[in-house]
């Protein structure tokens, strides 16, 4: 059902304002937990043809809203019933904050004329949301309500991008008020942003032209910017070797001649000049010492840091990505020839590629991670969507699958909340049916979010699941037994059948326990058309080679 277009002041419900808000900014999915303070905008989104995708837990929705984001780099909306709805919700909210990702919020609330009362699930969400969010607001009359959505939607891609919270009093958003609803909308386009102005551009193209061992660091903000096509330019046509992280990872194809993954140590310690593109200098480069002492940084983004940096850079530019990086390539054109520097950097790539073969060919059983990835690596399309929900066992995937187009890679990112994956698939599902969705689960990762299986099943949505199951918490049991010679609140029921849970709900399940077994199994859960989960029993004893702990 679909609402006539209403030019003239029309008489609706806050419900309605609110879809017909969402769908003129192209709003096709609402993500939820059926909750009564929602009812106004259910009714809203029937009456708009948005479709409501309702979950088994208000997490799980809030991640499909952020799922929703990094699918298709437009905002990902949920609607989380008040009180303990909006709490549930608040690690996706925190996990959008810390990834840039593009995502509305509607809470509901108890009613404004009985405040204070008593009212069932009371509680003023905005103190407690406002510290993982842009924009955190109470809508204060029924008429504030579209301009409210659009402020928030618009906040939401905004750089830097993020999750914005609106939520509506009970009374206000079930009352009526004659407003226009069919004004024109419209939303920020990161491509189209310009390069910064002033003469900082000029002196980071002087530095990248004189550099005879550039790299170029990119994440997250490289994605949302839409910067892919103007790095593999820059990068092919200066001779500059890439490193991708994040969001990124898929930007410039895995098998692309400028493109490394194993070699990341040695190609930031050894450069002389690194463009570090949409990517924080966090954990995961070490807060700076990721590069050498001597290597001049620049930051490129779309936005200053929310951060200040670890480390001095030696230059700065915010603006447009993709227009930075089109100048960077044009100004910084007739350097050196770098194409001893990528031989160097390829060598050594081989030999830690040829280094993991061992543990891709393992026979073991239980299985090795790795040759869990070697097998899946053989059944995933090139466009495959693969998300990774956990400790150890995704890590081997992050080391390992390889990823060809943007977008094809989720994770958690630095909120590392696991949980996360199952509302990562079903959005990436249902914004890309025509592709395989792959959802890599830790068995502890499991526990955070499994029973969505059945979201998928009464949804239609055909993820197909594989665990890693070695009975144990290997991110913190591993490290604490090298720390203290035992480990506690580290172990799982050994050999629980996930797959028999998946089967109860509906699904496809398998289990398997030999390597030989997997790649048939994969194979008939892809060919299967229904949500599918191949359980596979992992060895515990295995555990991923850190170089970092958790400072």
């Amino acid at each position: 059902m679909t609402s006539e277009t209403r030019t003239e002041p029309t008489a609706l419900h806050g419900g309605r304002l609110v879809a017909a808000r969402l769908k003129a900014h192209g709003v096709s999915k609402l993500f939820t937990l059926s909750g009564g303070h929602l009812f106004s905008i259910y009714d809203g989104c029937r009456d708009q043809g948005i479709d409501i995708v309702d979950t088994r837990h208000e997490q799980s929705a809030a991640f499909a809203a952020e799922g929703w984001g990094k699918a298709t780099r437009e905002p990902g909306v949920c609607a989380l019933t008040a009180g303990p709805g909006v709490t549930n919700g608040m690690s996706a909210l925190a996990s959008a904050l810390q990834n840039g990702s593009p995502m509305l919020a509607l809470g509901g609330r108890a009613p404004a004329s009985r405040w204070g009362m008593g009212s069932l699930q009371e509680i003023d969400h905005v103190p407690f949301v406002r510290p993982v969010t842009k924009l955190a607001r109470t809508a204060a009359a029924t008429s504030d309500i579209p301009g409210l959505i659009d402020e928030a939607l618009h906040l939401c891609l905004e750089p830097p991008s993020g999750p914005t919270f609106l939520d509506f009093p009970l009374d206000q958003v079930f009352m009526e008020a004659e407003v226009v609803v069919d004004l024109p909308a419209s939303l920020p386009d990161p491509a189209a942003m310009p390069p910064p102005a002033g003469d900082e551009l000029d002196r980071a193209a002087e530095l990248l032209r004189g550099a005879s061992k550039p790299v170029v660091m990119a994440g997250t903000g490289l994605y949302w910017a839409h910067g892919e096509r103007a790095l593999r330019q820059l990068c092919e046509e200066l001779q500059i070797p890439v490193f991708l992280n994040g969001l990124a990872r898929g930007c410039v194809p895995a098998d692309h001649p400028i493109f490394f993954s194993r070699v990341r140590r040695a190609g930031l310690k050894g450069a002389d000049v690194a463009l570090v593109v949409g990517v924080p200098m966090d954990f995961r480069l070490g807060f700076g010492s990721s590069f050498g002492e001597e290597t001049a940084i620049v930051a490129v983004d779309s936005a200053p840091p929310r951060r200040e940096h670890p480390r001095p850079v030696a230059v700065e530019l915010y603006g447009g990505v993709a227009a930075t990086l089109d100048a960077l390539r044009s100004g910084a054109a007739g350097g050196p020839d770098r194409s001893g520097w990528i031989t160097e950097l390829r060598a050594v790539e081989n030999e830690k590629r040829a280094a993991e073969q061992d543990g891709l060919d393992d026979d073991r059983a239980p299985l090795h991670p790795l040759r869990v990835y070697r097998e899946l690596g053989q059944v995933l399309d090139r466009d495959a969507v693969v998300i990774g929900d956990g400790g150890d066992f995704v890590s081997f995937a992050g080391r390992v699958i390889e990823t060809y187009e943007p977008g094809c890679w989720m994770d958690p990112g630095p909120y590392g909340c696991l949980g996360a994956g199952p509302g990562f698939a079903l959005a990436a599902k249902l914004a890309r049916p025509e592709r395989q969705v792959c959802l890599l689960l830790g068995d502890g990762a499991f526990g955070f979010s499994g029973l969505e299986f059945d979201t998928f099943v009464r949804h239609g949505v055909a993820v197909v699941g594989v665990v890693g199951n070695n009975g144990i918490w290997a991110l913190e049991k591993h490290p604490m037994e090298f720390l203290y010679g035992y480990s506690v609140a580290a172990d799982l029921q050994p050999r629980c059948r996930y797959d028999e849970v998946v089967r109860a709900l509906g699904g496809h399940g398998e289990l398997v326990e030999r390597a030989d077994d997997l790649r048939p199994a994969l194979e008939r859960a892809f060919s299967s058309g229904r949500p599918a989960l191949v359980n596979v029993m992992t060895d515990p004893t295995v555990a991923y080679p850190r170089q970092a702990n958790l400072a």
